[in-house]
């Protein structure tokens, strides 16, 4: 089967890989003679051009050439996007025994789910984080016997795992090199399970009693790993989004099907619990960057209802930074929202040009809205300069290629999208708000009485 994987990939695909490395006997979440894994190295960037021969493509054609394979189960998976947090990308999900059901209950609720999400169009290459329950040699003691014998656990334990797991002893000196000595059963000596019975254990008195007169076999079925995640035994499922599907939506769906399972709870691990992480703050952060940008210009203009009238052409410019992002099939991720924080900017850029005029002609006695008539028209120039020089100077992002390309494809997409709704419109609804927020703050103002009053007439002989 390693042959086999490693002919497809330098023969198949040998104009996308330079190097492949193949291991036999260990394995993502476990080792064992039935267990590999394997690395490739790609060919540069530059000479493989086209979606199809991306990362993504590649793994994509390789997992559907190896699901027909009957011997064995393959997954070819792309790297986390960073070191350190997780081993693939995708999602990493931790089921949770809570409700402290038993193992065999606890197996059944993995398996549902596993169906589940292998059926759900919205999920892709699901699969365990470990390897399956496999047949296990277990050696039953009884305990009165080994105590009748003089024998304790421990002198059994040292035997078993001297004899048939091997046992450090000592050290030696081989030509000026210092050499480890392990002792272990001879092979013919453990070579089926009856050979246990043919291994004595020594007492503390010395005397040796045979396997065979306290212990017997069995062959059961054990997991090869008991994972344990925050204090609660867990399985780990990894898996992928479908074609055309977010993370955050996989992750939703994922979480949904496990939901419906009595006695189980999820946790996220890796990758993607640093996502739901940053997920959950962004509200919070785009409220925290609205706040800062109103009590600047609160601070700017000395009033509390002009910055107003900028904060209402805001929601223009991210109106079209989420069409262009739409449009491009782009996912909501934390590029997109450096592009949203971006864009709320340059849109309080544009309305502050306008606002600034019409505040200062306002103040020279011109009516309110001959005030933000007379703002647009002389601040006009300097809102179609500074808006296309800056989605001129996002282009080249919006257009890269070649490695780590998504990230700047996101952000140059956000901030055309949102800077082109944010100068078409903003051109004439910053006026029309400036226009709103003065009349609706002084209509407010007479009617609680606490506008500007004027002096009673003076009368003749004296002040009235």
């Amino acid at each position: 089967m390693q042959l086999a994987i490693e002919e497809y990939m330098l023969e198949d695909e040998r104009k996308n890989i330079a190097v492949m490395f193949s291991v036999a006997g260990g394995g993502q979440g476990a080792a064992g003679q039935n267990t590999g894994q394997g690395f490739v190295n790609f060919v540069d960037w530059s000479k493989r051009e086209g979606e199809e021969n991306s990362a993504d493509g590649i793994s994509e054609r390789a997992n559907k050439a190896f699901a027909g394979f009957r011997d064995a189960q393959v997954n070819v998976l792309v790297p986390a996007a960073i070191r350190g947090l997780g081993q693939t990308n995708g999602f990493s999900l931790q089921l949770q025994n809570t409700s402290g059901m038993s193992r065999e209950e606890f197996v059944s609720a993995r398996d549902k789910l596993l169906a589940a999400a292998e059926g759900d169009p919205a999920l892709a290459g699901v699969r365990l984080g470990e390897l399956p329950d496999v047949q296990t040699l277990q050696v039953d003691i009884d305990q009165p016997k080994l105590a009748a014998l003089g024998l304790n656990q421990a002198d059994v334990n040292a035997t078993l795992s001297a004899a048939w797991g091997g046992q450090y002893v000592n050290d030696f000196i081989d030509r000026g090199r210092v050499k480890r000595v392990f002792v272990q059963a001879d092979a013919p000596y453990r070579a089926t399970p009856d050979d246990i019975g043919r291994w004595f254990v020594r007492g503390d008195s010395g005397q040796m009693a045979p396997f065979s007169s306290f212990a017997r076999t069995r062959w059961s079925t054990t997991p090869t790993t008991l994972s344990r995640f925050q204090g609660y035994p867990s399985f780990q499922f990894d898996g992928q989004a479908a074609p055309g599907e977010s993370s955050g939506a996989a992750m939703d769906r994922i979480e949904a099907l496990a939901k419906d399972i009595p006695g189980v709870s999820v946790a996220w691990s890796g990758l993607s619990f640093q996502e739901r992480l940053s997920s959950g703050q962004a509200p919070l952060l785009y409220a925290l960057s609205l706040l800062v940008v109103f009590l600047c210009l609160a601070a700017l203009y000395e009033s509390w209802t002009i910055p107003v009238a900028v904060m209402l052409v805001i929601p223009l410019g991210l109106v079209g930074a989420v069409f262009a992002v739409t449009l491009r099939g782009l996912e909501n991720d934390v590029f997109l929202q450096i592009g949203l924080l971006t864009t709320m900017g340059l849109a309080a850029k544009n309305a502050i040009l306008v606002i600034e005029f019409a505040e200062q002609a306002e103040k020279r006695g011109a009516r309110v809205i001959d005030a933000a008539l007379e703002a647009a028209r002389l601040r006009l120039r300097p809102i179609l300069m500074t808006s296309l020089a800056f989605i001129f100077g996002v282009l080249p992002l919006a257009l890269s290629s070649g490695a780590g390309a998504n990230s700047r494809i996101a952000i140059g997409t956000s901030v055309i999208g949102g800077m082109l709704t944010a100068t078409v419109l903003a051109i004439f609804f910053i006026p029309l708000f400036f226009v709103i927020v003065r009349r609706t703050t002084r209509d407010t103002l007479k009617k609680l009485h606490l506008g500007p009053s004027t002096p009673p007439a003076a009368t003749e002989g004296g002040a009235a």
